[in-house]
């Protein structure tokens, strides 16, 4: 059996089902041994990058590995964003990418290129394996790295050669299983004592938290204290919600800074949030002053990274709150009656700007889809703006802010779950970078609908080089392109739109209704400043004495 036949069959056992990437000659001997693998789907894209954005998305989704190939040389160079972003939310991906054979190693070999170590810094586990017999041993070694603990990407660099050596292979391997971390119960009722103490307080919740939201309200519920969302944690707690505060953070809500700012809460009980600069206002002193600091996390290095945390609590999330909630019960914790925190509240101009269009496509929309948010003028409107009806109903990524990758976490969402409606809200910048994925989108009669935010400019350097500088140079802004017209041309049903009038649950219903992508370009060009809260602040600060 040949090596690469044998990793095949490995992953195969492992529930993986599909394979994102684009062929070429170092890795052709992978895509050959496809052919015979019909439970393996390729999913063959115009561009790594995206390709690696599709895989993260995809495994944040099945909550479980997902894998990701590209060639030696440029292919895996172009997967380096993706790996990053995969690293950042702690995704477990395995990367794998071609090498050229250990015979004409350091010979200027087409498309040579030692990845090993340019993964290194972005990946729980980077090697290069010279030896066929390895393969295999090195592919589940990683694997079980890549799900372990702190789950994140991994990578493996392929010789052809080694590749293509056949093995003797008596079994294949047991495909490993994450063990949960449990949390200390000490701890945990030292966390319980301190929460009662206290009396007052406000639970402030991050992406970590997914997965976890039913033990999160159990406890917010029992306590009756506001929750307050990062950014990164929109879409996990419905907006109507009667303890939801608000948003903190970039493009965050002024409801939830004043509860931060200048509130009473004693305690501040952080659930599946790095605090960093988007979520924190820029690492404000305020979340965290005179008030006793509750950390949860699985991750130990987030704590007490820039604030001091006096009750860090280690274990997977779901489970630390599932035993800090019968903690509280058995220190006798009843229900108090409800609370209902100041919400910042808008009430839609119906003017054609950018939040009211998005408030509008919501109103045609049903309520479980899920919007994939890239990265533009138009996210702090989202973040800002947009209803959160449904929990997991948003998937922003500031932290990493990889234009296009919300392109790509369309495809991973739609493909780990078929049935919910997935919606891209993206921009003409990002379509100019990975847009040609809606013809991948269309070869695979994915059924996503694009909202193209079309402002000719790069609307979010724009605004911020105008708060920061005074002034944008002329290059920000770009020849307007009909993108409807492009989209023709690829054979993908588009709606352009140019004023209020235009967006309609007729037009919406159309787009939705056909068996693969659909473009809705919103033409329009939006004067006002995003609402990105501290960070106009902290932009237009810059140079002043």
């Amino acid at each position: 059996m040949k090596a690469v036949r044998a990793v095949l069959h490995f992953l195969k056992r492992g529930g993986v089902k599909y394979v994102f990437g684009i062929p070429a000659g170092s890795v052709n001997a992978f895509f050959d041994e496809l052919y015979d693998m019909k439970d393996l789907t390729p999913i063959i894209v115009k561009h790594e990058g995206a390709a690696s954005y599709m895989a993260a998305s995809y495994a944040k989704y099945v909550n479980g590995l997902s894998v990701c190939i590209a060639s030696s040389g440029p292919g895996a160079t172009n997967l380096i964003s993706g790996c990053a972003n995969a690293m950042r939310e702690h995704l477990p991906v395995l990367f794998l990418t071609g090498a050229v054979p250990v015979s004409t190693v350091g010979l200027n070999a087409s498309q040579e290129l030692h990845a090993e170590p340019i993964f290194r810094s972005i990946t729980k586990y980077s090697v290069t394996v010279n030896d066929s017999k390895d393969l295999l041993t090195e592919v589940a070694k990683a694997v079980e790295i890549a799900v372990s603990g702190v789950p994140g990407p991994v990578h493996i660099a392929m010789p052809i050669d080694v590749q293509l050596d056949q093995v003797d292979l008596a079994t294949i391997p047991p495909y490993p299983k994450r063990t949960q971390i449990y949390p200390d119960m000490t701890t945990i009722k030292q966390a319980a004592i301190a929460l009662i103490s206290g009396k007052t307080g406000y639970i402030f919740v991050g992406q970590g938290a997914r997965g976890s939201v039913p033990a999160l309200l159990e406890v917010a519920e029992m306590l009756q204290w506001p929750i307050i969302v990062t950014p990164q944690g929109k879409g996990l707690i419905p907006d109507d919600h009667p303890l939801f505060a608000g948003v903190y953070g970039f493009a965050g809500h002024e409801s939830a800074s004043k509860l931060l700012s200048e509130g009473d809460g004693k305690i501040l009980l952080i659930v599946g949030s790095s605090l960093g600069e988007t979520a924190t206002n820029n690492w404000n002193s305020c979340i965290t002053k005179d008030r006793v600091v509750i950390q949860l996390d699985f991750d130990s290095t987030v704590f007490r990274r820039k604030y001091e945390v006096d009750i860090p609590i280690l274990g997977d999330i779901d489970l630390s709150l599932l035993y800090l909630s019968e903690y509280l019960k058995d220190l006798g914790l009843t229900m108090k009656s409800e609370i209902q925190p100041e919400k910042s509240t808008y009430q839609s101009s119906k003017e054609y700007n950018s939040q009211d269009v998005l408030l509008k496509l919501q109103e045609h929309l049903p309520a479980a889809t899920r919007y994939t948010i890239d990265i533009g003028e138009f996210m702090a409107y989202v973040v800002h703006y947009m209803n959160v009806l449904e929990s997991d109903t948003f998937d922003i990524n500031i932290h990493f802010g990889a234009m296009g990758q919300g392109i790509g976490a369309a495809f991973g969402s739609k493909l780990a779950e078929p049935e919910r409606p997935v919606v891209c809200i993206t921009g003409d910048g990002c379509f100019f970078m990975h847009g040609m994925e809606m013809l991948t989108a269309k070869e695979y009669k994915l059924p996503i609908l694009f909202v193209i935010m079309n402002n000719a400019r790069l609307g979010m350097v724009y605004h911020g080089h105008s708060l920061q500088y005074q002034r944008a140079h002329p290059r920000f802004e770009q020849q307007p392109v009909n993108i409807t017209a492009m989209a023709e041309a690829l054979g993908i049903p588009s709606i352009r739109v140019e004023s209020m009038e235009d967006i309609n649950k007729y037009i919406i219903n159309h787009l939705m209704s056909f068996n693969g992508p659909t473009i809705l370009e919103i033409s329009l060009v939006d004067e006002n400043t995003p609402p990105m809260g501290e960070r106009v602040k902290f932009l237009s600060s810059f140079g002043k004495q």
